[in-house]
């Protein structure tokens, strides 16, 4: 179960990716970002530049100067960043729960917002509400991306979590 927010260590990890396909600055890497999350999430300027500045600092990025664009702090990935993604991409592995936590801990805030007396949230016109319509339009955007980029036709799984988790060997972490 995670506390909050994206996981660990994951807009670093989009900067080096970033970075090693080509020099980037900072505000390129946020509508980058931006972009593959679909629009959904965009970091902040306060998140992106620091850690910039650290990969500089270590020695795993390095500015340089663009003559058509001096006022840009475009930055590139030094050997020492390369080697630092690689052992990223490693580590990256044991993300996904992390990510599974976050999608489906806040879809079920969503739902509870949705469902529970407890929460009486105002509707405004015009504006995106709590209720199962709007549900079924984030699940069916779920779906969608899913056949999208499995490039399949979603099935549904009669399995509970603990089938599922058992049949794949995962110990449930709390979630």
């Amino acid at each position: 179960m995670r506390k909050s927010g994206p996981p660990k260590g994951l807009i670093a990890y989009l900067v080096l990716e970033l970075l090693e396909e080509k020099p980037r600055y900072g505000y390129e890497i946020l509508k980058e970002i931006r972009e593959i999350s679909g629009g959904h999430w965009e970091p902040s300027y306060g998140s992106v530049y620091p850690i910039l500045y650290k990969f500089e600092e270590k020695g795993w990025a390095e500015r340089i100067e663009r003559e058509d664009e001096p006022d840009r702090k475009y930055f590139e990935l030094t050997d020492g960043g390369y080697s630092e993604l690689e052992d990223r991409r490693e580590s990256g592995c044991e993300k996904a729960s992390d990510f599974a936590d976050v999608i489906l801990g806040f879809f079920h805030v969503y739902a509870a917002f949705s469902t529970d007396d407890r929460f009486d949230l105002c509707e405004m016109e015009g504006e995106w509400r709590f209720d199962e319509e709007f549900s079924r339009w984030v699940v069916e955007q779920v779906v969608r991306h899913h056949e999208h980029y499995f490039d399949t036709t979603f099935d549904r799984l009669e399995e509970t979590p603990a089938e599922f988790y058992d049949r794949h060997g995962i110990e449930p972490n709390g979630s």
